[in-house]
């Protein structure tokens, strides 16, 4: 792992005067920390598109640094952590709302 601690803003969202943030993720204190613009969608089967899409980059970033990735494998054992989460969760979500 890099000494970078923040990752780089995309090009994209640096130049459209538009872009916002939607999620942040920190691993901090041995946890797992976000914040989130919880207001972005009302529906929420567009989170579920924006979480779809993110399984999709991690799984392409791996594969870009692992050139032996099998993408499809790789995006089903990800699926399958989801999965295990989402039925046997080992933490539960807390925090608060900030503006």
């Amino acid at each position: 792992m890099g000494v970078e601690k923040v990752l780089t803003i995309p090009e994209e969202a640096q130049r459209d005067k538009a872009s916002f943030e939607v999620l942040r993720v920190w691993i901090a204190e041995q946890g797992q920390h976000v914040s989130i613009r919880s207001g972005a969608w009302e529906d929420p089967f567009a989170w579920g598109i924006v979480l779809a899409d993110l399984a999709r980059h991690i799984a392409l970033a791996h594969q870009i640094q692992n050139k032996d990735t099998d993408p499809e494998a790789f995006l089903n054992r990800l699926l399958e952590g989801f999965e295990a989460e989402i039925e046997n969760p080992t933490d539960e979500p807390e925090g608060e709302v900030t503006q």
